[in-house]
């Protein structure tokens, strides 16, 4: 094992943490917004990931399928929630995970039903061979981790310096407080699971590529992705990107151990979410919560 291949595994594992990253954060976004993980959140990126293959199929170039499936993913995301779960908001937390698992079957049933479960190839909007003719990253693999930061950043400025970014991180931090002020707290909910589908939506295009489309092909990730959230902290957005990514690396690197290889590497996930519950629940950089006994 040469330092030429460690270093191209470990940008490969950058590409693909960046994917794991856009999941984490969508994850996160939900976790702020109702204090339950969205078991569906893959399906719905995948079935997202169908509609821009349709587009596409359509005649739609690949730019505008992927603009006009972002907004298709973010009015489903405000209706599933104004539907769905608004009118159970108050209900116990068993009846939030029955519903998250309906829908993920749900999405994974509608997705074959209307598309087939026959493997689809999907196309990518870079061109093939290497970055700058070398042999260390692809072209399409440096174009995800163009994309991902793009979106990343995006994320970032709008909760950072807009008035709705604000009023929605008031909202998931103290609904209560925010209310007082003016914020309206259920739509600031919405908009976040509008945002979390269509960067979800993102995820699953720019990885469609890699693993092919079917509606099976979000599993892996998602797990991949509540593993970044883990680590890096169900309450932290930017510690979920960093999980993401972190994990995404350590993936690739683990891939590289002999006894290990390709077969394992989902298991690293497992591993990752076991061993930081045990020594740090709240995650790298989630907030400790202490409780008064």
């Amino acid at each position: 094992m040469d330092a030429y291949t460690i270093l191209q595994q470990a940008i490969s594992g950058v590409a693909t943490g960046g994917i794991y990253a856009s999941v984490a954060l969508a994850v996160v976004m939900i976790y702020r917004a109702i204090d339950h993980f969205n078991f569906a959140q893959g399906e719905m990126a995948m079935f997202s990931t169908y509609i821009a293959w349709s587009l596409m199929h359509a005649g739609l170039p690949y730019w505008w399928a992927f603009i006009l499936t972002l907004a298709i993913s973010f009015l489903g995301g405000v209706l599933i929630e104004r539907v769905i779960f608004r009118p159970i908001h108050d209900a116990p937390v068993l009846s939030h995970v029955v519903v998250f698992i309906g829908l993920l079957a749900i999405f994974n049933s509608a997705a074959g039903f209307i598309w087939d479960y026959t493997i689809k190839p999907f196309p990518s909007p870079f061109a093939s061979g290497g970055l700058f003719g070398s042999t260390l990253i692809s072209l399409h693999k440096a174009g995800m981790i163009a994309v991902t930061l793009v979106v990343l950043g995006l994320v970032y400025a709008f909760f950072r310096f807009t008035e709705v970014g604000l009023a929605m991180r008031a909202a998931a931090q103290n609904p209560e407080s925010a209310r007082l002020v003016g914020v309206r707290v259920e739509w600031m909910t919405a908009l976040g699971w509008g945002m979390a589908a269509a960067i979800g939506a993102v995820a699953g295009m720019m990885i469609a590529h890699d693993v092919y489309l079917e509606p099976n092909m979000m599993i892996g990730v998602l797990l991949y992705g509540f593993a970044g959230a883990i680590v890096g902290g169900v309450d932290s957005p930017g510690g979920a990107v960093f999980g993401g990514f972190l994990v995404g690396i350590i993936e690739n690197l683990v891939g590289l151990v002999p006894f290990v290889g390709s077969e394992l590497k989902l298991t690293v996930a497992l591993v990752l979410i076991v061993g930081v519950l045990m020594v740090r629940p709240s995650g790298i950089f989630g907030t400790r919560v202490v409780r008064r006994v």
